[in-house]
């Protein structure tokens, strides 16, 4: 695995990680989390996928900007297209995981012509309801400040007991708080007021405009997002489901066998 770091036309650093060997599959993050989170995916698909996962603006070891309009999701995804101009990758494939996965629907939907396929793990196009839009970036704010306040240590604790988790084991909540405690209060911060799901456009009405292959995938036990993902796939022309089974929200870390075996088999069918 080799890190790089490149710079997007906005000025900001963005780290990368690459490994393996094949067609090119870009990876974004949830939210807390950073490129380490895919290490395990990217060992299983090294035979068949280039893989680059981006530490997302805010998260692991990218750039953390002061002001949260950085952060808008318009902004991150002019950003990630910079990013493979850098890296001269001119139709990779695009994974992104739940906040990773909101923003690979707004590449999906806004730069359609940079990818070849698209692959949406517990993803969503956002709120259609202005109402519930507006409370949704009420708590995010509310959640910010308090991680500016209290610190990263205070907010992981508080994180790791939603109830979004509760199908994960001890041993994998555990996997995932080195990475989450790496991160910087200023940038998971303005993350949330800037592309939390409050902040973030309704696409809803956008997902008939996706016509390349997308593979939407949710975890069996994630009953929230399996009724979002079924909606969003009946909406989607070109779109399957995948239903991970023994997984809730995050099923590559919950699931790895199923997760990559479902996602080689998508990619070998393009």
């Amino acid at each position: 695995m080799k890190t790089r770091y490149r710079a997007a036309n906005s000025g900001h650093r963005y780290c990368i990680e690459i490994g393996g060997a094949g067609a090119p599959l870009v990876l974004l993050h949830g939210f807390s989390g950073s490129a380490a989170t895919w290490r395990a995916v990217s060992e299983r698909l090294a035979d068949c996928c280039q893989c680059f996962a981006i530490d997302l603006l805010g998260h692991g070891r990218s750039d953390a900007p002061a002001d949260a309009i950085h952060y808008r999701m318009e902004f991150v995804a002019a950003d990630i297209i910079d990013l493979l101009d850098e890296l001269a990758l001119t139709r990779p494939n695009l994974l992104g995981y739940s906040m990773g996965g909101r923003l690979a629907l707004f590449l999906a939907l806004h730069y359609p012509g940079r990818f070849g396929a698209f692959v949406l793990e517990s993803a969503s196009p956002g709120l259609a309801d202005d109402g519930a839009r507006a409370e949704r970036r009420r708590r995010d704010n509310r959640l910010a400040e308090m991680i500016e306040k209290d610190g990263v240590a205070s907010f992981v604790a508080a994180w790791e007991r939603l109830s979004l988790w509760s199908t994960q084991t001890a041993a994998q909540i555990r996997a995932q708080r080195s990475q989450r405690l790496a991160n910087r209060p200023r940038g998971l911060a303005n993350s949330l007021r800037g592309m939390g799901t409050g902040a973030q456009p309704n696409l809803w009405h956008q997902l008939p405009n996706l016509t390349a292959p997308t593979c939407l995938f949710v975890g069996e036990r994630d009953q929230k997002f399996r009724r979002t993902n079924r909606l969003m796939a009946v909406a989607m022309p070109q779109s399957s489901l995948s239903i991970i089974p023994a997984a809730g929200h995050n099923t590559h870390l919950e699931n790895p066998g199923a997760f990559c075996q479902t996602l080689r088999t998508f990619l070998q069918r393009l």
